[in-house]
């Protein structure tokens, strides 16, 4: 890792992260987990990669008649050890990376397709842009967070402390800027759905395709 700052995902326990998500006040886990769902029966694929993976959620989808290796990124080994253990039956087919994307985009490997939800906000559109080129997949589908009032990115619950110094390294996203860091590497939008949440905000689930 460069530098001295430990990137705060390095931080955060599981448990708070999970908790923090699945609460009836935010939803998060449980919209994501169905949003997964799709993503993973979306495409015929053999070979697919998740971004910024935590702890796992949505694997339970994943159809090993259908899928030859899954990769499982995340910067927090913590949360890949908890992936591998709660997802054991994936063995031989699951394989999991401690990567930082920031400094290391380079090391990914490829892979057909990429699934990367509230990824991008924690690295930017330059970063993503340099992990897709990298994976070179042929479908990058993508869960972003979108703000529909004024309030706060992060919503509020008794674990909101937790997140603290995720200021440090959050991008507020939008869909045309996304679209336009896409179609700048050489992918066209294919699907735009949009799941709304508590709390004022919304998953936007943005596919695109590689170009012929």
């Amino acid at each position: 890792m460069r530098g001295t700052a430990m990137n705060p995902w390095q931080e955060i326990k599981l448990d708070d992260y999970e908790i923090h998500m699945s609460l009836d006040s935010v939803k998060q886990l449980q919209t994501m987990n169905s949003m997964m769902k799709e993503q993973f029966e979306a495409y015929p694929v053999t070979t697919a990669m998740v971004l910024g993976i935590a702890g796992g959620n949505g694997l339970e989808h994943v159809d090993t008649a259908k899928y030859d290796a899954v990769y499982g990124v995340d910067i927090n080994a913590d949360y890949l050890e908890a992936v591998e253990k709660r997802y054991s039956a994936l063995r031989g087919v699951l394989r999991t990376i401690r990567l930082d994307l920031i400094n290391d985009y380079a090391e990914l490997p490829r892979a057909e397709l990429i699934i990367a939800n509230l990824l991008i906000e924690y690295i930017g559109y330059p970063v993503f842009q340099k992990a897709v080129k990298q994976a070179d997949p042929k479908y990058v589908s993508c869960g972003i967070q979108i703000n529909t009032d004024e309030k706060s990115w992060v919503s509020d619950s008794p674990y909101l402390h937790a997140f603290d110094r995720l200021d440090e390294v959050h991008h507020q996203m939008e869909e045309k800027e996304l679209e336009s860091a896409m179609n700048k590497i050489g992918y066209s939008k294919i699907l735009q759905v949009r799941k709304d949440l508590p709390n004022g905000k919304a998953l936007v689930r943005l596919d695109f395709q590689k170009d012929a």
